[in-house]
């Protein structure tokens, strides 16, 4: 008796980490059909029916062939994700975490204002340095006038994204991923596909201010909050940003 409750317990472990892996991604919904057909399957095989036996087996073999070919870019992020991850977590004070997330709200305010588009990608816990390499190191404090200094039309590294990690400014003029995602509404540009992309691939908090309609938007596990105003963008920020990582 007690192998049967250990053999379910490691199944439900490795089923519950396995959504966790494809979290935020298409895929998730298909894997969760593939586990009600592993549950199936192992009913099948408890009662010995020979013939749903046999086509439940021969189902799975092409089932994963197709799920390599068709969700090749999901597994991807999911890969890029797990390798991301902090052993160690790392965090700001609460008084450090409130001055930076208040410094970027104002510059958010400046740059809808202004019509400046802007896109800034807040480390949580997974390290965005590799993507800070695609970029100009910075390392400076963060605070409302480097950021309004960074996208200003003018500058160099305007079109690129800003990458925040532990209060400070690491890198500028960044490249992000695209999302894979085709439901994206056309009124949104490459800021918001790069903004979706990268918080596909990790647990970032996005910023992203259009130029063209002067709104404000977060981005956060893939899911896009837009049109906040000043006060409701840093309330989302400070929420997001105390998610734990089993719950973002």
């Amino acid at each position: 008796m007690w192998k049967e409750i250990v053999e379910i317990a490691i199944l439900w472990f490795v089923i519950y980490h396995i959504l966790l892996f494809f979290e935020g991604t298409r895929a998730v919904q298909v894997l969760r059909g593939i586990i009600v057909l592993l549950v199936v399957f192992l009913l099948v095989q408890r009662f010995e029916l020979t013939a749903l036996d046999w086509v439940l087996t021969k189902l799975f073999g092409i089932s994963v062939i197709a799920i390599l070919v068709i969700f090749h870019p999901e597994i991807r992020q999911g890969l890029a994700r797990l390798g991301q991850r902090h052993l160690f977590g790392t965090s700001l004070k609460q008084e450090d975490m409130d001055l930076m997330l208040i410094e970027i709200s104002n510059a958010a305010e400046y740059f809808s204002k202004n019509k400046i588009g802007a896109l800034i990608a807040i480390e949580r816990e997974d390290p965005l340095g590799g993507y800070a390499e695609s970029g100009m190191a910075i390392d400076s404090k963060i605070s409302e006038e480097l950021l309004e200094t960074i996208f200003t039309p003018s500058s160099p590294l305007h079109d690129g994204g800003v990458i925040v990690q532990h209060g400070r400014v690491l890198a500028a003029g960044c490249l992000f991923p695209l999302t894979q995602g085709y439901d994206l509404s056309r009124i949104f540009g490459t800021r918001h596909r790069a903004a979706l992309g990268i918080s596909e691939e990790t647990d970032a908090i996005v910023l992203v201010v259009s130029e063209e309609r002067k709104d404000m938007s977060l981005v956060f596990k893939g899911k896009l909050h837009k049109d906040l105003g000043r006060d409701e963008l840093l309330s989302k920020m400070k929420e997001f940003y105390k998610v734990r990582k089993n719950h973002a």
